[in-house]
């Protein structure tokens, strides 16, 4: 039986149906996890890989938007720097063409110390001729050590005097005094030449009014360590008419016209003489003057001091005490 069985599963071999298994065309991967795995897990990463790529796009387009802001901000600091740079160079060109301008002051100061010595002694000097202008020196440097050597000068007036200064010596008011009367006496002086048709400059009138302050620092200098009135007099009629005279003489040969001449001449000696008078009688007072009207008159403080009653006071109240007593 056994024998018939395994015949017959023989036979079904045979005949019956084939039942080879092709292994050549079977699928690989029918049936196999693993590779199945493998494929899911390649996918996966592909996916990541897209997701990554995705991202860095978006990143890329993202810097590109905040590298064009920064380029806009770039050009914006250019801009601003440019700016900058152009107004320093003003700036620069400005300073340089001050310093130029200063550089046009410079020939009026270039001169050597034995001509500003040989134009103080001509300024005690009057002139004889005066058919033709006299010439006048053109520069501002001994005038302007004049100006302030007069300063210099109130100011040891005002130490020697009896003069109460609280607050300093008051340089101010002496250069204020002196660069005042230069300056405002020239400017005044040369107007009424222009209207007299005087042939100066403004520069030569500086500098002719400014060596006539020559003899003003040798009167005032001298009076002020000599306290003779006296002696204030002959020095301001001598030596401050001599100067006068040297301005006078030389206005007068650059101006046509006699009654031109009166006018212009007239009023110089007048305001320089006057000036001298000024400033050793009442300059010293004036100051006093703006002292007490800006700090207020130098009075000791207001203090109590105990007095004694009198006697007939002390009687009076003594009666008035056993009056009320009495009465009550």
């Amino acid at each position: 039986m056994a024998g018939a069985e395994w015949g017959g599963f023989e036979d079904n071999l045979q005949g019956g149906g084939s039942a080879v298994i092709d292994m050549e065309n079977m699928d690989d991967t029918s049936g196999s996890s693993f590779e199945d795995m493998g494929e899911m897990h390649q996918r996966m990463k592909e996916e990541e890989e897209e997701d990554v790529d995705a991202e860095a796009a978006a990143v890329d387009e993202e810097d590109g938007e905040f590298l064009g802001m920064k380029g806009f901000k770039g050009q914006l600091g250019r801009q601003v720097a440019d700016q900058m740079w152009q107004a320093g160079k003003r700036q620069a060109s400005k300073a340089f063409s001050l310093y130029a301008n200063i550089d046009i002051l410079r020939p009026y100061f270039d001169v050597e110390p034995i001509q500003v010595r040989n134009r103080l002694l001509e300024s005690m000097i009057p002139m004889k001729m005066i058919n033709f202008p006299q010439k006048i020196a053109g520069e501002l440097y001994g005038p302007l050590m004049l100006v302030f050597t007069l300063v210099a000068i109130l100011l040891h007036g005002m130490k020697t005097s009896d003069t109460i200064i609280r607050e300093g010596t008051l340089m101010g008011t002496a250069i204020g005094t002196c660069f005042g009367y230069w300056l405002g006496v020239s400017s005044f002086i040369y107007f009424l030449a222009y209207l007299c048709n005087a042939q100066i400059t403004m520069v030569q009138m500086l500098s002719l009014l400014g060596y006539g302050l020559f003899g003003h620092c040798i009167t005032l200098f001298v009076t002020y360590n000599i306290h003779f009135h006296s002696l204030f007099y002959i020095f301001w009629l001598v030596i401050g008419g001599l100067s006068t005279l040297r301005m006078v003489a030389v206005l007068v040969s650059r101006t046509v016209g006699h009654t031109q001449r009166l006018i212009l001449c007239g009023t110089l000696a007048a305001l320089h003489m006057l000036f001298l008078l000024y400033l050793h009688f009442a300059y010293h007072k004036v100051v006093e003057g703006i002292l007490d009207t800006l700090e207020g008159p130098n009075v000791p403080p207001f203090q109590r001091v105990a007095r004694d009653i009198p006697v007939v006071a002390s009687a009076v109240l003594n009666t008035t005490a056993k009056a009320i007593a009495l009465t009550l």
